[in-house]
């Protein structure tokens, strides 16, 4: 019987409430230390979240379309219905970028973008899903993994601008990439197209752990999740921990945190009975995460950010506790406001399904 649960719905809102404390603080230039990227190597808190986001995508897939299969489901109206969705993931990430473009001062189009990467990943799993054997899904896993890293060696360099991974993005997509370096002209983006490759293992890694949580074999998906962070630590010593390269060593370390991630919310949630925090967040991580970006568009875009945060938050908590806990403050009200907004689209029974 397809049941749907709590804790994968819980753990996924969790994931996304961190995504808009991170992205969104009053001042850029006063953040704590945890809830910032690592410039290049190394991992941050920050930096496990939109891991866990994606592993958390194979993981409901691996619940959403592995029941349907198995009582008789058309593979190929399974894969359209998959396909279907990522393109509208895709699409939606790009028409924000396009509303960035338009209305921030200065900003340039970027085409590359969180939700792009989220598409993508999202439709590479449910193939796999669909079509593949889990012994397929892991020859797969290994191959991204050892390939991505053999590619960047043979790329010559791991440095921002100059590593391959910046290189075949910028070649690809030119002045449209997140960043470019004034000193030389290169660009780089760390949601970019060949990135989707270790980001794919990922999902699918999130794939195997909702298979085994599906038929409740939590100590395989515990034993996973450590092998996979010692595995990712020592890769780590000859291949670092990278976000915006995605390196492979990234993977299995963050992998192997997701993995005792969902072990914990499913324990506490559908075992023990406690009460599904994030959830709300959950069953509307799109709508939660593409307006929340929008509003981070409009309100500078308006002229009122800067307004809104100094008179309702810098102006007299700075005085009091400095500029760190102000511009925390208002990430944390921002959580807050759209923690109402999702709470109320559940208790009415709304859900943005794209």
């Amino acid at each position: 019987m397809l049941r749907r649960l709590a804790s994968v719905d819980a753990l996924r809102g969790c994931t996304v409430a961190l995504m808009l404390l991170v992205n969104d603080p009053g001042d850029w230039s006063h953040t704590y230390g945890p809830l910032k990227h690592a410039e290049w190597n190394g991992c941050t808190p920050t930096d496990l979240v939109f891991p866990f986001f994606l592993f958390v995508v194979g993981v409901s897939i691996a619940l959403a379309i592995g029941p349907r299969l198995e009582k008789g489901a058309d593979k190929g109206e399974q894969m359209r219905a998959a396909l279907k969705r990522a393109l509208r993931i895709v699409l939606l990430g790009v028409a924000i970028n396009v509303v960035a473009w338009l209305i921030l001062p200065g900003a340039h189009l970027r085409l590359p973008g969180v939700l792009q990467r989220i598409g993508v990943c999202f439709a590479g799993a449910a193939m796999f899903a669909v079509y593949t054997r889990p012994r397929v899904q892991w020859i797969t896993i290994a191959v991204l993994l050892l390939g991505y890293w053999s590619l960047l060696l043979v790329g010559g360099s791991l440095e921002p601008f100059a590593n391959i991974v910046s290189r075949t993005d910028f070649a690809l997509f030119g002045h449209t990439v997140y960043l470019i370096d004034p000193a030389t002209g290169r660009g780089h983006d760390p949601e970019g197209l060949l990135g989707c490759l270790p980001s794919l293992a990922t999902s699918l890694l999130g794939l195997r752990a909702g298979q085994w949580l599906r038929s409740g074999n939590t100590r395989a998906i515990i034993a996973a999740g450590i092998a996979w962070l010692l595995l990712g630590w020592i890769w780590s010593l000859v291949f670092p921990f990278n976000k915006n390269l995605w390196s492979s060593s990234f993977v299995l370390w963050t992998a192997g945190w997701a993995s005792l991630a969902l072990v914990l919310f499913h324990v506490l949630i559908d075992c023990w009975g406690w009460p599904p925090i994030g959830r709300r967040f959950g069953v509307n991580a799109v709508a939660a995460y593409a307006g929340s970006e929008l509003m981070q568009i409009v309100l500078p875009g308006l002229g009122m950010q800067d307004a809104l945060y100094q008179n309702a938050f810098a102006g007299w908590i700075t005085p009091l506790a400095g500029p760190y806990v102000a511009s925390l403050a208002y990430a944390i009200v921002f959580v807050a406001v759209w923690w109402l907004i999702v709470y109320a689209m559940d208790r009415k029974a709304i859900y943005l399904k794209l």
